[in-house]
């Protein structure tokens, strides 16, 4: 989410909302955007930005800062406005939004069936389905991440909801963006899950690179199994069936 926002792609309508702090699933993501809307040419939006940081419990903000994982410009950033990281670091670096001032009502722990689920998106404007991206229910998320607008669909994948299972589902189908195959790729902690890599592996809508890095990781007999994978591309077809001959010769 927040590389779409420092790329400039956001409407006024989503930055607004984004302003009040009610997006972001992440503290320090609700933090780098709201910095970043300081800055926004819109100056309702700086305002309302401006407001937001204000409102964000000081103590709570210099427990966050203390946090290792914190950047240095970040820290500066709250420096030159008076609050500094707490002495002591926290015992468990937590990364819930620091300031929400519109919870949401789709934020429950059951799932909805696919057809509620539908019928709620439908009724949404924008700025609504992105904020069911990051906290609606599981039937929302599997809807959402093909929403062909690609800042909707990366944010399912920002949800502190989402499973490694919903992950690795993701990662099968075909009818997703590459945006989304790519920011999944990206993750380090889903990457060591074996059926994600797998699953990206066999998805036609991998990119060809990609796909051909991933095949290396496979198990011999999954690799055999690509090889003869009708539904990817023909190249990575015939590098599998390269690879696992190669693996079959290196053990006689």
């Amino acid at each position: 989410m927040l590389d779409f926002f420092k790329r400039g792609e956001v409407a006024r309508d989503v930055r607004l909302h984004a302003a009040e702090g009610t997006l972001a699933p992440k503290a320090f993501e609700q933090l780098s955007i709201l910095i970043l809307l300081l800055e926004d040419p819109d100056p309702e939006i700086r305002t309302t930005a401006d407001q937001t940081l204000n409102r964000i419990p000081v103590e709570a903000l210099r427990t966050f800062l203390a946090r290792t994982d914190i950047p240095i410009g970040m820290r500066e950033f709250f420096g030159d406005r008076g609050v500094f990281p707490a002495e002591i670091p926290p015992v468990l670096e937590i990364d819930e939004p620091l300031v929400d001032t519109d919870p949401d009502p789709e934020e429950e722990e059951h799932d909805d069936d696919r057809g509620t689920a539908a019928q709620k998106l439908a009724a949404m404007t924008f700025p609504q389905r992105l904020k069911a991206a990051v906290k609606g229910t599981r039937e929302m998320r599997s809807i959402l991440i093909r929403d062909p607008n690609k800042l909707i669909a990366s944010s399912v994948l920002s949800s502190p909801k989402v499973s490694e299972p919903e992950i690795e589902s993701f990662a099968k189908m075909a009818n997703v963006s590459e945006d989304v195959l790519r920011i999944i790729a990206s993750n380090r902690a889903w990457m060591k899950s074996y059926g994600i890599v797998h699953s990206l592996t066999k998805n036609p809508k991998t990119p060809l690179a990609m796909s051909l890095t991933l095949m290396n990781r496979l198990a011999a007999k999954d690799l055999a199994k690509l090889g003869v994978d009708r539904n990817i591309p023909e190249p990575l077809r015939i590098a599998a069936r390269k690879k696992a001959l190669n693996n079959q010769s290196g053990k006689d």
